[in-house]
């Protein structure tokens, strides 16, 4: 896969942690000026930090996916600082496992809010600069296999997941006359604090279900996300891939 030596940016929300630690670091990697963007700023600024001091470019940025004005600024941010990304990747996400007849409201807003609005909203402000910019790129959305199948105790995060995989395809036939390719990863369990944060029953119940026996590793996530960034998947636009391990095979 390509190292680019140019002045390629790339986003990515979810920065701090996971995935989107290991995306970061991959993309910076491979040549890319990495907007590492997260609610939890200091994370943030580790990740960059550590980042240039490997001879990588990164600056962070914070980002609160609730909420729309906070996006738009930092999506000012960016170009001012930076200038129009070529890659957007939309990895931040959030849930705590229960039971859906015990979530409250405030729960289903706060799922649906970061999983799915803030996503919507994030790829609308760069999508928006990135087709007036006319150098095409790519978007590579997060979503997860709970999207794809429905997953026991994550009945709203399958809903919000669900409705990035539809938000994927429509942006990619919409995206496609600007020559933006736009795809989603559907993650199975995945070893990150968010998978953490389930109990111990259902973390074991989980990974019986993966024919390869093992959680993800972030960086294997990581992995595909930065292909689909890549030179190598021009022609791919609106797929969807898991990286589960097997745990779902889906035509």
């Amino acid at each position: 896969m390509e190292n680019r030596q140019d002045s390629a940016i790339a986003v990515v929300t979810g920065g701090a942690s996971g995935i989107g630690l290991k995306t970061c670091q991959l993309l910076a990697e491979r040549g890319y000026a990495v907007a590492v963007a997260d609610l939890n700023v200091a994370g943030a600024r580790d990740v960059a930090d550590g980042i240039n001091s490997s001879r990588g470019r990164a600056k962070s940025f914070e980002v609160d996916l609730e909420q729309f004005d906070s996006i738009a600024a930092f999506r000012a941010a960016v170009v001012d600082e930076m200038g129009v990304p070529s890659v957007v990747a939309n990895v931040a996400g959030w849930d705590m496992p229960a039971p859906f007849l015990s979530d409250s409201p405030e729960y289903q807003r706060k799922v649906i809010a970061v999983n799915l609005l803030g996503p919507i909203r994030v790829s609308h402000e760069f999508l928006t600069a990135m087709a007036d910019a006319g150098n095409g790129g790519r978007v590579v959305n997060v979503s997860s296999d709970a999207g794809r199948v429905g997953s026991s105790g994550e009945v709203v995060y399958s809903a919000a997941k669900g409705g990035i995989i539809a938000l994927t395809k429509g942006l990619a036939r919409e995206m496609a006359r600007y020559q933006i390719t736009v795809n989603c990863i559907c993650p199975g369990p995945t070893d990150t604090p968010m998978f953490q944060r389930a109990s111990e029953s259902l973390q074991a119940a989980l990974i019986r279900g993966i024919p390869l026996r093992r959680l993800a590793q972030p960086e294997e996530v990581a992995t595909a996300i930065a292909f689909f960034a890549s030179d190598e998947a021009a022609y791919i636009t609106g797929q969807v891939l898991s990286v589960s391990g097997g745990l779902t095979m889906v035509d």
